[in-house]
């Protein structure tokens, strides 16, 4: 892996000015600057936004069109029949549309495609499967943008079909110009569409299908407030789809994780105790390691039906063991994972000099394709696709880096698919197995990455000395949670620090917790998760062996660092103290 290269953000700002105007300190003045907040309006959204700041759902294109359609449907009685996508975006979607609609009194019903067997999105088996059950009207939500010809197969046995997504709009380039491929359905609700007015394009698509939820209800004179109940699992899918945690996806998050430390879902509350995470602290983090991954394998190594029945679940018992058989499925999941990796960095050293890694794993479950891709992007800082031999043909995911646009790249060899679709930053495909070697060729040779793009960033909000510190900052940086993809967490940096004493701590010893001392004589106590075996190499590396044997056994040596940090206070055995979560070190 190469060397990491840490930069310090310089945007300016009157930070002394911002502070006293929105009563922040000028260290948090200077993070909102780093986020590119300028506006008055948006560093007031970004610290007191709520859900009553929030876009009209009016200004989508189609919007008038799709809840027009649906209340005549609902008020004839029409059956309705909602297609989502299996992972947790489309769990969450399908379960909102789903409950939102019986509420009206709708004949509704969910269906969740299987991974393997029906792959991705709605297609002509579901729209027959659909056709045959008596089902006038499809509802998509969290796919269809993608599914032209399946839609023109749904018109033709005259059935009304609604799009309600998020993804990218399919497209030919033509003379350099992009020609925009959307379907012939009766409404096309996707804020992606070049012509859509609604100004925030980053929505997830649980959140498109609330807004819709929410327009439809207003039509029919329906208490909208009571609709907030279900952002607790719009904030679910926005954190699990890794959709950019800013304007209003951070305001839902924010919102939804609030009503999630005290949710009466049945069935979310079986998953929480389940995962043993303690209701009142859920965050972003628990929500993207621990409860979404649960949600998402089901859809993965059995049926994502199991997801929807645990949130639609009204039976205590009955939740706890689909909560119990989620998990058990994700810790398969996880061991299957370890093991799909550690063959695709072996088969990754193979292809060193190749700037986007094209990795075929023949024997994979093609449902961890796209985590262990995910994994390997971050080892090696390339953008990664995990392909994996399925009865017919080759099927993949890839995951990207922020300087390569996985979607418009993979557009440019587009011949080479049987399908494919996504977004910058991830995708999902299938090919013809022949063509496996051929895509590895073509992406690499169209690639325009630099070996500079290829090196890993730090940026760092500010350099911090650590005698800065305090309880009062570390609550102050609260107000900007939830951290995650778009507004990550802050990051610190300070030199000339030396380290008392290290002690390695865990079953594996994979947690290193310091002594630190500032210059000024501070001492705080640090901590660094994952990366104790590269420090104990880089103190050997650098000052030797013997320093390492002084760090450990506490007694005077020559270290010293520069960090990369995060604070926060640390609660043991009812005594607070503040600390410091190191990052990165050299």
């Amino acid at each position: 892996m190469q060397k990491e290269k840490w930069f310090i953000k310089t945007k300016r700002a009157d930070f002394e000015a911002i502070g006293r105007r929105y009563n922040v300190s000028p260290i948090l003045a200077r993070i909102i600057r780093n986020r590119d907040i300028i506006e008055d309006s948006d560093i007031d959204m970004y610290l007191n936004g709520n859900i009553d700041s929030m876009h009209s759902p009016w200004m989508f294109k189609d919007m008038d069109t799709a809840v027009e359609i649906i209340n005549i449907k609902v008020n004839q009685h029409n059956k309705i029949r909602i297609i989502c996508d299996y992972d947790i975006d489309g769990i969450c979607s399908g379960f909102i549309l789903l409950e939102c609609l019986e509420k009206l009194g709708s004949d509704v019903d969910v269906v969740v495609p299987h991974r393997i067997e029906d792959g991705y999105g709605i297609n002509e088996h579901l729209i027959k499967q659909a056709y045959d059950d008596g089902v006038d009207t499809i509802i998509t939500c969290d796919n269809g943008i993608a599914a032209k010809s399946a839609i023109e197969y749904g018109k033709s046995l005259g059935m009304t079909i609604i799009i309600t997504d998020h993804h990218e709009v399919p497209f030919e380039e033509k003379d350099g110009q992009k020609e925009y491929i959307i379907p012939n359905a009766d409404a096309v609700i996707n804020h992606k569409q070049f012509d859509c007015n609604y100004p925030f394009k980053e929505l997830c698509g649980a959140a498109v299908a609330y807004k819709f939820i929410q327009a439809l209800y207003e039509t029919r004179g329906e208490d909208t407030y009571k609709l907030r109940y279900y952002l607790q699992f719009v904030a679910i899918a926005t954190i699990g789809d890794v959709v950019d945690l800013v304007g209003e996806n951070r305001v839902i998050t924010k919102y939804g994780l609030d009503i999630l430390r005290n949710t009466d879902n049945i069935g979310i509350s079986a998953l929480i105790d389940a995962c043993g995470v303690e209701k009142e602290s859920i965050s972003s983090y628990s929500i993207g390691f621990v409860i979404g991954p649960c949600l998402n394998a089901s859809g993965r190594l059995d049926t994502a039906k199991k997801a929807k029945d645990l949130l639609k679940s009204t039976d205590q018992n009955r939740a706890s063991s689909l909560a119990n058989d989620l998990k058990k499925l994700n810790d398969e999941r996880k061991q299957m994972t370890e093991a799909g990796v550690a063959d695709a960095i072996e088969i990754a050293k193979e292809f060193a000099e190749d700037k986007v890694l094209v990795i075929y794993l023949e024997d994979c479950h093609e449902s961890i394709a796209g985590i262990i891709a995910g994994r390997v992007r971050e080892k090696y800082n390339k953008p990664t696709f995990i392909l994996t031999r399925t009865e017919n043909c080759v099927k993949g995911s890839g995951r990207s880096i922020e300087s390569y646009d996985m979607y418009s790249e993979m557009s440019k060899v587009k011949d080479l698919f049987i399908k494919f679709g996504g977004h910058k930053m991830a995708a999902g495909l299938s090919l013809d197995e022949k063509n496996v070697t051929l895509l590895r060729r073509e992406i690499n040779r169209l690639c325009p990455l630099t070996d500079l793009d290829l090196v890993p960033k730090i940026w760092i909000d500010m350099e911090l000395p650590l005698q800065y510190i305090t309880y009062n900052l570390v609550e102050e940086l609260k107000r900007i949670e939830p951290f995650g993809k778009g507004n990550e967490k802050p990051c610190f940096a300070a030199k000339n620090i030396k380290i008392r004493k290290i002690m390695l701590l865990g079953d594996q010893g994979k947690v290193l917790k310091m002594e630190l001392v500032a210059p000024t004589g501070h001492m705080f106590q640090g901590i660094c998760f994952n990366k104790s075996q590269e420090f104990l190499s880089f103190i050997k590396e650098k000052y030797g062996s013997e320093e390492v044997k002084k760090l450990t056994r506490g007694i005077a040596n020559d270290v010293d660092l520069k960090i990369i940090f995060y604070p926060n206070i640390n609660t043991y055995n009812g005594r607070t103290t503040l600390q410091i979560v190191v990052q990165s070190f050299c």
